[in-house]
């Protein structure tokens, strides 16, 4: 037997609304402003112990007036009156909107600009090392080292040889292979690294090597400032590109990317550790990477946010000096992890700077341009050389014959374009220091005369910093 049931659907109406005081309703739970009885059940005058609603012989109270209850409850009870019929729908959607928008701002508030300490800062003493080492490249296509200008490659290479049993007595100029290059290899050493790990390793050419193609680096050892070797490296390198072709006289040739200079990946093998005893540290300094003392005051509240008053203070403004709370001896990395995901809104000091070779311009969020006049004109001068041929008419027999010259015609033109004087008005945000400026109509590289005029005018009220 079939039977039939009818959907009941609610009024579009009433639905929006139950659905809009559900979850003002969850929102006040969720922030503790309203809970369930059996959390915080009522109690009784003749007893000095908490017992559930349901077994409670005393009466629960009245309902507290709006005015009495907390802001969210208040807010909860004026959307919850009768409202006059006369009112608009805008203002009932308005009214029960506006409780919801209000109670996130204030549960979640966000901060403008703000970033993690890990991306402003580095923890002092944990940092890299470089490495450097002088090596051979062997297995080039001769395109190594020439004997004119790399004698240092001939010397190096025979005591080499000589290490390695093999004595020459020869004259180092009758070694005229040219299938070898000296580099200079760098690498980094990362911090707590162990012995065993491997490292990218850089490879330049020291003389006048026309390529590094198919060559292969032969065991060089890594030195720190202290003369201390920490890696070797070797391995075959990889240049990104090629040179092809016979070169020569007639002969052409195909270039891609920079010869001279390449990497070894995974070519450098560590074989010292560099110790850094960090379980034993009782403070961490924070090293600002643009030390700024507003933001380390920002970094120092931040940190006395999250771990208590006074367990961190501002000692400079590049460095943080926060103490280790006693939870954490021992476990300095889950401190140091800890600290690095905290929130700070970053604090800078207005700058413009200029690459006047590239015609680059950059302009900080804080510059200001106070008001001012500014006028800007370009003066061009241009000089065309054309060669004329003069060539007399064939001689006539019995008379002088004449000669062809070539007389230059050089003509010097200079144009100077119109400018016009135009009034700045003082400016207040980023975007209307640009529109100031391209109302002026000038290319950047006319900008930076004119932002070095304005600084030594003082109408610019930022640092100017020419690359």
């Amino acid at each position: 037997m079939a039977t039939s049931q009818r959907r009941t659907t609610l009024p579009k109406k009433t639905f929006w609304r139950t659905r809009m005081d559900t979850f003002s309703l969850q929102m006040m739970v969720l922030s503790g402003v309203v809970r369930r009885a059996e959390h915080n059940p009522p109690s009784c005058a003749d007893r000095a112990q908490w017992v559930p609603l349901e077994h409670s012989p005393c009466p629960v109270p009245n309902q507290q007036p709006a005015s009495e209850q907390g802001w969210l409850s208040r807010f909860f009870l004026l959307i919850r009156k009768p409202r006059a019929s006369q009112t608009s729908r805008p203002t009932q959607a308005l009214s029960r909107v506006l409780p919801i928008a209000l109670a996130g701002c204030v549960l979640c508030p966000f901060t403008a600009d703000a970033v993690r300490i890990k991306d402003i800062g580095a923890i002092e003493g944990v940092r890299e090392n470089q490495l450097i080492g002088y090596g051979l490249v062997v297995g080039l296509d001769r395109t190594g080292d020439q004997v004119i200008g790399g004698q240092f490659t001939i010397q190096a290479m025979m005591s080499m040889l000589n290490k390695m049993g093999v004595n020459l007595v020869i004259d180092p100029i009758q070694l005229l292979t040219r299938n070898i290059a000296s580099v200079m290899v760098t690498a980094k050493l990362p911090p707590f690294s162990k012995p065993g790990m491997t490292l990218d390793a850089v490879v330049s050419s020291m003389a006048n090597a026309k390529s590094l193609q198919g060559g292969t680096l032969l065991l060089t050892p890594l030195k720190a400032a202290n003369q201390q070797v920490f890696a070797v490296a070797q391995g075959p390198v990889s240049i990104g590109g090629f040179l092809g072709g016979s070169g020569g006289p007639g002969g052409a040739t195909v270039t891609k990317n920079h010869q001279v200079a390449g990497f070894v990946p995974g070519g450098a093998i560590i074989e010292r550790e560099l110790l850094v005893n960090i379980d034993a540290w009782e403070t961490v300094s924070v090293l600002l990477r643009q030390p700024d003392f507003t933001t380390a005051i920002r970094t120092a509240e931040a940190i006395e946010g999250a771990y208590g008053k006074g367990s961190a203070m501002a000692v400079n403004s590049g460095s943080v000096k926060a103490t280790i709370p006693s939870d954490y001896l021992g476990r300095v990395v889950e401190y140091i992890a800890s600290i690095e995901g905290l929130d700070v809104a970053v604090d800078a000091a207005a700058k413009i700077v200029v690459n006047e070779r590239t015609g680059t311009v950059v302009l900080g969020e804080h510059v200001r341009i106070s008001t001012c006049a500014i006028s800007h004109g370009n003066l061009t001068i241009s000089v065309k050389n054309t060669l004329n041929v003069s060539q007399p008419p064939a001689p006539v027999v019995g008379s002088t014959a004449g000669q062809t010259v070539v007389t230059p015609d050089v003509q010097t033109e200079v144009k100077e374009q119109e400018s016009r004087l135009i009034v700045v008005d003082q400016t207040v945000t980023l975007g209307d220091v640009v529109r100031a400026l391209n109302a002026v109509g000038v290319t950047p590289r006319d900008l930076v005369a004119i932002l070095s005029a304005l600084q030594s005018s003082g109408a610019l009220q930022a640092k100017l910093e020419v690359m």
